[in-house]
């Protein structure tokens, strides 16, 4: 060892704890709401950095703890019976004077330059006016109050301050040094204890400094702990501060006051507690969350002053190697996560991961990487050396590490995702490499190592009908639009601009399918127009592709406009101007809205529903419930995707709205499975007419597909087209009037389509001063295109209910299908060689 380090040893040794934790403190620390010599807290108002807020109510001066615009306990109780709507209420309610003790009103006798500077103790007078007055009034009982007032009494010097520190109000009387509200608290104390009335100086001295002042709502006071507790609890509460978590003053008197059935509190230390149990009969999560922090921060930063290496103890923490991290690019704090280590049961897997830990420095990948090597080391210790041996190691063991992942579950036991699969087998093999680049691994053979056939693949087999929401389901959430945001807090918006703000927000998702971090990060100026078209700007995060423009409706453009001008109105944060939705605090980690606000306000608003139906029916004929748990944020980006796929959008087109790089991703959304496939067409074969409206339905599915070739409007049976793929008619595509022409239900959108591009055709023509037969052969397929949509329509009109629809179903997914094929013609010749005897 060498003699830095035996100093450095001998120094730690010469410090106690308490000294340690001085050294760390901030003695200047929040000036204005921190009192060192009365040890008192009192939280501001207008911090955002503290968890307290006036009530909303003018006259009330409580604190609300959390939440802003909010009205305290004991108005809100006072609106409810009021009847009062609640601007009204705000504005004239007037709460009554609470009484607990400390009132610390002057007393009413007037005269001199302010009166009596005496604090009232009964009925507006003090101790010593109001037993002249009661003497007084014995004798000329016909005598008021504001006559005595006007004529007796002469005002009083003031008397000393109180004994406890910090509380600054006068003593209850001249011959005793504590103010009402601790004479009394010392009352109770003594009856307790069961002391004499002649107490010993130093006991009450003793008890007198362990006293804390009246504490308000927005206030706590380290005045009862001991030096080392005290330090203990300043220390954590300027981490939490640094790394921009905000001061609860509720919780942390809350926390004081349950720590004294714990431990001693003038000479105990947080160390001694279990938090486990300390918590363990609590509800409320901001004081499980305050505990949790407390423990983690205090007993990791007692490790670093014994100078344990934080990575070699039983647990792994993001946060060992750097006390509060930020994010590299915004500054903001991140969360710590807690991991055992022993889940890792491999040592040199063990030594691998710690290292990378300490080099890499990670933020947001720390928990994928550390639940990937947990899923490798479980899959190692199944091998029959346990993966304890690093020279033992080889190409099977790293297949039986792939194969787990490839069936990894999530930690709720559902199935994993391609997406989640995919990033544990990254962060796996980063994690790996690091290991052999810096010789950690170098034990370990070659084989063990990534290989070209680990690889994950999309599971395309089945019948992928997505997460997407059904159609029938958006149009009942569209009738409940008007619930939506209710009850919902969002900073100090009022709760009728945090309903527009959230309708307005489900729209834009609802009709744009953008992912929720894209919608959330809107700029305020998103919103562009093209000519009569209106244009929304936004950023692609996923794919690093910033200021893309998608083409939206009116009645969405409308809905952002209105929020637009309303938005320029409201009490919103300075840093949240630049985007459409705020955040709620400038505390937040984002100056936009965060997701989380965004997914627990769909949450909250679905769960409230009073009825939400599936499109399929029971046994009855009702319909049946449906699984709320399916409608969340990027659900609605899936129906977007469907709808549009469902309608026949050609998938290159729905790549660009999707804004895809690769059309492979977009196909997902047209993938149908061979039977609903063969299903629909055998469904559809049925309805098959020709151009007179005539049935001629298909044999068989087969005969549909071999023997009918798909046209853009309808199918051809003529042997030649056919054979040639739908490239070889005669007639130029003018299908009304062929006798092969086939038309059916799901080639209605096609033909509408159709129509209406002949149309425009024979307008071009018209402007061109074309022939009349130009003129008349574009008026005929026009004609005749119309009546085959009216006989197509008479037909579905004729039919039940039930057949309809089963008739629609089938078209949406046919039409789907062939969206999604690419129609290529095999090269059915050979071209002639130059050297026949090649």
């Amino acid at each position: 060892m060498d003699a830095g380090a035996t100093a450095a040893q001998q120094h730690r040794k010469s410090v106690t704890w308490q000294d340690w934790l001085e050294q760390q403190i901030v003695h200047d620390w929040r000036p204005g709401e921190w009192d060192p010599q009365s040890l008192v807290f009192t939280g501001d108002y207008d911090n955002p950095h503290t968890a307290v807020s006036k009530c909303r109510t003018v006259s009330c001066t409580a604190g609300v703890l959390n939440h802003t615009g909010r009205l305290c306990r004991r108005c809100g109780k006072a609106l409810r019976a009021s009847g009062l709507d609640v601007e009204t209420f705000v504005a004239t309610h007037v709460p009554p004077q609470r009484n607990r003790g400390y009132i610390a009103e002057t007393c009413k006798v007037p005269g001199g330059t302010g009166g009596c500077p005496r604090t009232a103790q009964s009925r507006g007078l003090c101790r010593s006016h109001f037993s002249q007055y009661w003497s007084y009034t014995r004798r000329h009982p016909d005598i008021d109050m504001d006559e005595w007032l006007r004529s007796r009494p002469t005002p009083l010097s003031a008397l000393p301050p109180c004994r406890v520190p910090g509380c600054g109000q006068q003593q209850f009387a001249a011959t005793i040094e504590l103010c009402n509200y601790h004479h009394r608290a010392w009352q109770a104390y003594r009856r307790v204890e069961k002391l004499p009335v002649a107490v010993p100086t130093p006991v009450r001295l003793s008890w007198i400094e362990r006293q804390t002042p009246y504490l308000t709502g927005a206030q706590f006071s380290l005045r009862p702990l001991g030096p080392t507790l005290r330090a203990e609890i300043m220390y954590v509460l300027q981490h939490r501060d640094q790394n921009l978590k905000r001061v609860n003053p509720g919780a942390t008197r809350w926390i004081i006051d349950e720590l004294h059935e714990h431990l001693d509190l003038r000479t105990g230390t947080w160390l001694s507690v279990d938090f486990q149990t300390l918590v363990k009969r609590w509800t409320n999560a901001d004081l499980k969350g305050h505990v949790r922090y407390w423990d983690r921060v205090l007993r990791l930063s007692y490790d670093a002053f014994r100078g344990v290496d934080p990575l070699a103890t039983q647990h792994l923490e993001r946060a060992t190697v750097s006390l509060g991290w930020r994010h590299r690019a915004t500054g903001t704090r991140i969360d710590n996560n807690l991991v055992a280590v022993e889940q890792i049961r491999q040592r040199w897997f063990r030594q691998v991961l710690t290292a990378w830990v300490r080099h890499a420095d990670p933020t947001t990948t720390f928990r994928d990487t550390v639940r990937a090597c947990v899923v490798a080391s479980d899959a190692l210790a199944a091998r029959p050396h346990c993966g304890e041996d690093p020279t033992a190691l080889g190409l099977a063991d790293i297949d039986a590490v792939v194969e787990a992942i490839r069936t990894a579950n999530r930690l709720d036991g559902q199935p994993a995702g391609y997406q989640y699969r995919q990033t544990l087998m990254t962060r796996l093999f980063a994690v790996l490499e690091f290991g052999r680049v810096n010789g950690l691994m170098d034990s370990i053979p070659g084989g063990f190592t990534r290989q070209r056939h680990h690889q994950l693949r999309k599971d395309r087999s089945g019948d992928e009908t997505g997460k997407a929401i059904p159609e029938t389901v958006i149009q009942q959430l569209d009738g409940y639009l008007p619930r939506m945001g209710n009850g919902i807090a969002h900073g100090a918006l009022a709760p009728a601009d945090v309903d527009a703000m959230f309708q307005t927000v489900y729209i834009i998702l609802r009709d744009t399918g953008r992912r929720p971090q894209e919608l959330c990060t809107l700029s305020s100026d998103c919103l562009q127009v093209d000519g009569s078209d209106f244009v929304l700007v936004w950023d692609n995060h996923k794919s690093r592709r910033m200021r893309r423009r998608l083409p939206i409706l009116r009645q969405t453009a409308d809905a952002i406009r209105t929020w637009q001008a309303r938005a320029e109105q409201l009490p919103i944060p300075e840093v949240s101007r630049p985007y459409l939705f705020p955040s709620i605090t400038t505390n937040s980690r984002n100056f936009h809205m965060h997701v989380r606000s965004l997914a627990s306000a769909i949450r909250s608003w679905v769960d409230d529903l009073p009825s939400l139906d599936s499109d399929v029916a029971g046994d009855d004929g009702v319909p049946v419930p449906f699984d709320r748990s399916l409608i969340y944020p990027y659900a609605f980006r899936h129906s977007y995707a469907q709808r549009h796929a469902d309608a026949g959008v050609p998938v290159d087109v729905l790549r660009d709205l999707m804004d895809h790089r690769s059309v492979e991703t977009t196909m997902g959304y047209y993938a149908i499975s061979q039977k609903r496939k063969r299903e629909a067409i055998t469904t559809m074969r049925l309805t098959v007419t020709d151009r007179t409206g005539t049935p001629a339905p298909m044999s068989s599915a087969t005969a549909y597909q071999t023997r009918a070739v798909a046209v853009p409007f309808g199918n051809c049976i003529e042997p030649s087209n056919v054979k040639a793929g739908g490239k070889g008619c005669r007639l130029r595509f003018q299908c009304a009037g062929c006798g092969f022409y086939r038309p059916d239900a799901s080639y209605l959108p096609a033909i509408e389509d159709h129509i209406r591009s002949l149309k425009a055709d024979r307008e071009a023509a018209h402007a061109m001063d074309a022939d009349e037969f130009v003129m008349r052969n574009l008026t005929d397929q026009i004609d005749a295109f119309t009546a085959i949509v009216a006989m197509i329509k008479d037909m579905l009109e004729t039919m039940p209910p039930d057949e309809r629809e089963r008739i629609e179903d089938a078209s949406r997914v046919l039409r789907k299908t062939r969206a999604a094929e690419h129609r290529k013609l095999l090269p059915l010749t050979v071209t002639r060689r130059e050297n026949p005897t090649e």
